[in-house]
């Protein structure tokens, strides 16, 4: 089989990309190893449309975010994909807390989001009155989004524009040829072989595995990912009134903190945490013993929880790139052809806030990818 472009995974990144280039008239396969699309990274988590106020100043994660959060509210607006604009708060509950709510303005500025306003501990009052705090800040433009019709939609849009998702295939093997590359797909212990001239690697949790495929160093490329889980506790509905907004405790240097989200029918979660897996495995355990961590952390902000208010819920896992202690790492985003791989394209750490980017990670692609044919 040949095509023009291969995209690997069918997560909400590479959905977006798929129905991007065929909106451009690629010809394009989309191929996914489960028998689902976006079953992993793309449906474990908080579901929030960021306002691209944390990452570092002209990373990918500020640029793209910023931008993202107005596509994104464009796009389900206009494809009917159950949205909700409900705002956030992130609060300070000691004034040894406060220098960051300042940093996070700061840091908000420098991003081009200028949308925050400072909050006195009554004017958090007034708008969550279950919310201790000294101080907060309100991002109105934070809100959540229902994945899987995001995903849903981007499919559609994608194969109304001519793609093609084929599910239960792996891609097990990547090799340069002449004009393009051999791609090794496995499905029920069967190989099917494919040509393509580009290939986009939107593999998710193997995006590294697959970067090494057609012959990439990882190691030496700086694209070894990590496994981090996060939890989630459900909040029993009896409590659900505790918070109407999305609530978020100041962050720490490496982790935003276990906070509150809310989904389109109301019910609450907290979490995620933050916890490095040792090896590959995907285990979405979520351990009953961390019920007493999650109130604890909860109720430093949130008042009226009891520990049989909480049920474990669900686990996800992102990729990332920064190891356990280090500093944080950026989307990576490339085109290859500097490694001697011209039309293959890497995304690799694509972990929060790439549910929000999805729309505008696939424009950069497709224009990474402008004149391959």
């Amino acid at each position: 089989m040949d095509t023009d472009v291969v995209v690997i995974g069918a997560g909400v990144v590479g959905l977006a990309c798929a129905r991007e280039l065929a909106v451009r008239g690629r010809e394009v396969l989309c191929i996914e190893r489960h028998e689902r699309f976006g079953v992993e990274t793309s449906s474990r988590n908080s579901e929030v449309i960021h306002a691209g106020i944390y990452y570092e100043a002209g990373s990918l994660k500020a640029r793209l975010c910023a931008r993202g959060n107005q596509s994104l509210y464009t796009w389900c607006a206009s494809h009917g994909v159950p949205h909700a604009r409900l705002g956030k708060l992130i609060v300070a509950t000691s004034a040894d807390e406060e220098p960051k709510l300042e940093q996070i303005v700061r840091q908000a500025r420098a991003n081009g989001v200028t949308s925050l306003r400072p909050l006195s501990a009554e004017e958090v009052r007034a708008i969550e009155p279950h919310v201790r705090a000294t101080r907060g800040l309100w991002s109105p433009d934070t809100g959540i989004v229902d994945s899987h019709q995001l995903m849903a939609s981007l499919l559609v849009d994608a194969e109304r524009h001519g793609a093609t998702v084929v599910l239960r295939h792996e891609v097990a093997g990547a090799a340069p040829m002449s004009g393009g590359y051999r791609l090794d797909a496995r499905s029920d212990g069967e190989m099917t072989t494919l040509e393509a001239r580009c290939v986009v690697n939107a593999a998710g949790l193997e995006a590294d595995s697959v970067a090494a495929l057609p012959g990439l160093d990882i190691e030496s490329c700086g694209y070894r990912q990590h496994y981090a889980r996060g939890h989630y506790f459900r909040v029993h509905p009896r409590k659900q009134g505790l918070a109407r907004h999305l609530v978020y405790p100041a962050p720490s240097t490496t982790h935003l903190g276990i906070h509150v989200t809310l989904d389109l029918a109301g019910s609450m979660r907290l979490g995620p945490d933050l916890e490095y897996l040792p090896g590959r495995t995907q285990d979405y355990d979520v351990p009953e013993r961390l019920q007493a961590v999650f109130l604890a952390a909860a109720s430093r902000y949130l008042e009226g929880l009891e520990l049989d208010d909480l049920a474990p819920d669900l686990a996800g896992i992102r990729p990332k790139l920064q190891a356990p202690g280090a500093p944080p790492r950026d989307f990576v985003i490339r085109e290859e052809s500097g490694r001697g791989l011209p039309g293959w394209v890497n995304l690799v750490g694509i972990e929060s806030p790439g549910l929000t980017c999805c729309l505008e990670i696939a424009t950069m692609v497709a224009a990474a990818l402008e004149g391959t044919t």
